[in-house]
């Protein structure tokens, strides 16, 4: 990973040299299957319709095991005005996405997106009613390790890691584990284009979604119509880099928070500057590292900080709770949780997409790194994975992006991520050259069509979905 870039929203992209997709062995042709709708499970919107396709477990062995994917589809609200269907994908990895139609629709979406499209929704492999795997984890809500104060932490978590990929290693989704991959849930992309019996399809996708989406354009470039990719991982897949990157965003996105509470030192008290508010931050959490407050202790205060620099929406929750433990006083306690499926998902995805160093050295290297550079939450992310103690290596490469196809890929990206920082979406650029068109929204938080209020952003995502508006170059939208 290279160190620290302060990103530029007007940076300049080039375009890059063209690439071809790697697999350790071509998969073969499967037959397409066809798709009988019916009512959604339950839970589900009623509003959509739902189906079931069987596909092969291994594309190289399409005959040696079956896995369900189920999709969900919003129709069209005119049939005549209907160009076609868009697939899209909320993230994760380890997302269910069988309401994300719904989801999009009550956003709300402009009627001329509900019109120009069947929306298809669906639960990749290996999560929610595709297939599932659990691996038995326990009280396990996440896969963000903790911040490692010293190197032995480091050793400690490595401790915690391997006994959960031991957990996943011994139980009874083992066998499909090592199929659970972002290649694989193109490939059943495709299959749900067929089975729809579309030549092509649109595709929007978030965070990790845009992963799985560079994947499919570039695993498949011919069968893509429009390709709207938000909030840019960077490449195919969420590797280790990818999940190292969250040192920089949150760098990038804590001055947001840090002015919202400076100019509101009134109501929350935690700091009149947002220099201040930034001194006063790394002060708690170290006393909270000491002398932890009910279920907060340090770590604890940074993943709440992570996850509350998503939007904008959450500055004040987080507010109180600093301001809260600031006083001494304990908050309200947490009900602990456990998300088998997504975590298990997200691991078996994550570890079967690509390698991860397997020793503990270079983790409390990169945690000692990113103290320095990134130390509001670089040792978290920088801290050691499950991947690490993987009992199976991934059993082909991820799909490598490509420029050769359509110049048909948009691009939307927040300048000030805390999950995909500006720097990831650059890299994407890049790697597609002429194929894409990146649109920078001078704001902060996860997530840009229709996560905020930036018309200029919203208006280019739009345009290009409905109307396929791809601008001539590269766009940043002011903020707003």
């Amino acid at each position: 990973m290279g160190r620290r870039v302060h990103s530029s929203v007007a940076v300049a992209v080039a375009a890059t040299s063209v690439v071809s997709v790697i697999a350790a062995v071509p998969a073969r042709p499967v037959q397409a299957a066809t798709l009988t709708w019916g009512a959604c499970p339950t839970g589900v919107s009623t509003e959509l319709q739902c189906a079931n396709l069987t596909l092969p477990l291994n594309y190289r062995d399409p005959a040696g095991g079956t896995v369900t994917i189920k999709i969900s589809r919003l129709a069209s609200a005119d049939p005549t005005k209907r160009r076609g269907v868009l697939l899209v994908n909320p993230g994760g990895p380890g997302n269910s996405g069988l309401g994300q139609p719904i989801t999009i629709k009550n956003r709300p979406a402009p009627r001329s997106l509900l019109e120009a499209y069947d929306i298809i929704g669906f639960d990749p492999r290996g999560v929610g009613w595709s297939s599932p795997v659990r691996c038995g984890l326990q009280n396990i809500n996440s896969t963000v390790a903790p911040y490692a104060l010293t190197t032995q932490d480091v050793v400690t978590q490595s401790g915690v890691a391997d006994a959960m990929a031991d957990t996943c290693a011994g139980s009874a989704v083992s066998p499909l584990l090592p199929h659970i991959t972002t290649a694989n849930t193109a490939r059943d992309m495709d299959q749900i284009r067929a089975a729809l019996g579309e030549t092509r399809i649109s595709y929007y996708g978030v965070s990790y979604g845009s992963a799985l989406g560079a994947a499919y354009a570039s695993m498949f470039p011919g069968r893509t119509d429009r390709i709207l990719l938000d909030s840019i991982v960077g490449d195919t897949y969420m590797g280790r880099d990818a999940w190292r990157s969250f040192g920089q965003g949150v760098e990038d996105r804590f001055p947001d928070f840090a002015r919202h509470a400076a100019a509101n030192h009134a109501t929350y008290s935690i700091g009149s500057t947002p220099e201040q508010v930034r001194a006063n931050f790394f002060t708690l959490a170290r006393r909270l590292d000491v002398s932890p407050l009910g279920d907060v202790n340090g770590i604890v205060f940074r993943r709440r900080m992570f996850s509350a620099l998503y939007r904008d929406s959450a500055f004040p929750g987080f507010a109180r709770l600093w301001q809260t433990l600031a006083n001494g006083q304990v908050p309200a306690p947490t009900t602990p949780t456990t998300a088998d499926n997504y975590v298990s998902a997200q691991l078996a995805i994550t570890c079967g997409d690509s390698a991860w160093p397997r020793d503990v050295a270079t983790y409390q290297a990169d945690v000692e790194e990113d103290r320095i550079d990134f130390p509001l939450f670089g040792p978290a992310a920088a801290n050691i994975y499950p991947c690490a103690h993987w009992s199976v290596p991934p059993v082909e490469l991820p799909a490598q992006v490509t420029a050769t196809g359509p110049v048909n890929i948009m691009l939307l990206q927040n300048a000030r991520d805390p999950a995909t920082p500006l720097n990831n979406a650059l890299k994407l650029r890049r790697k597609f050259g002429a194929r894409a068109r990146l649109i920078t929204a001078d704001q902060g938080g996860h997530g840009v069509f229709h996560f905020t209020n930036n018309a200029c952003a919203n208006d280019h995502g739009l345009g290009f979905l409905v109307n396929g508006t791809l601008p001539d170059s590269d766009r940043l939208c002011p903020a707003e």
